[in-house]
């Protein structure tokens, strides 16, 4: 089951596993979106069942109904697209409890709900896609940093007596809406452009390129295989 997966991180992920076969339940909250996902998903070669479920899986409601759609969760793709742009200073108790909400708890009960069901069968692989962003102590503020609520790095932690795995994904610089929204908002407050904030970006990375959704994908397929199945750390 992979959550906000109707674009961005979560629909190449979901291209990835739906290619090797996997039978798969797309979750998110725009229906017209989450439609053509799906229409994409099953036109895929090799593209084993795919079903969806509109549902918001930050409230207790939208976690029943994605739950429903995908009874038995083998593989949690958990992503809820990290914490709003701005400066932790202006941030008001509820714009931290809705954060925390969204990008600890609901994570936190799909894995639990989950857990038992991979136990018993021996086999499991957890995936959760965290955020990078953090406030600087710089002149370009960011989002707020999640290192208490959110592991950061890559990491993949194996049990074997319970056969399950848990893989943490923090995603560099992808060509995302979300990474688009965040260049948009950094322009406004510094009187930019998102075209000028992008490039400067852009310079600063290895490749000199945004990455693709689809390449992020590939890695979470990887290290959800048996193939992976030695990663640990």
């Amino acid at each position: 089951m992979a959550c906000a997966a109707s674009k961005g991180w979560g629909l190449g992920c979901t291209r990835a596993v739906a290619s090797e076969g996997v039978k798969v339940v797309i979750v998110a909250r725009g229906r017209d979106v989450l439609e053509q996902a799906d229409d994409a998903l099953h036109a895929l070669p090799g593209a084993g069942e795919v079903r969806s479920a509109v549902a918001d899986i930050v409230t207790p409601q939208g976690r029943t109904d994605a739950l429903a759609a995908c009874p038995q969760v083998d593989i949690p793709i958990n992503n809820t697209g990290g914490p709003p742009p701005g400066d932790f200073r202006q941030w008001e108790r509820e714009n931290w409890l809705r954060a925390l909400d969204a990008n600890m708890l609901a994570p936190i009960e799909l894995i639990r709900v989950s857990l038992d069901a991979m136990r018993a069968q021996r086999f499991g692989c957890i995936v959760n896609i965290t955020s990078r962003c953090g406030e600087g102590a710089d002149r370009h503020p960011r989002p707020v940093q999640w290192r208490a609520r959110r592991p950061h790095r890559l990491r993949c932690r194996a049990g074997t007596q319970r056969s399950r795995r848990q893989c943490h994904d923090q995603p560099g610089q992808f060509a995302t809406d979300r990474l688009r929204g965040n260049f948009a908002a950094i322009a406004q407050q510094q009187s930019s452009t998102a075209q000028d904030v992008a490039e400067r970006k852009r310079a600063g990375i290895p490749a000199r390129r945004f990455g693709e959704p689809d390449e992020f994908g590939a890695a979470c397929v990887f290290l959800c295989s048996a193939q992976a199945a030695y990663i640990t750390g």
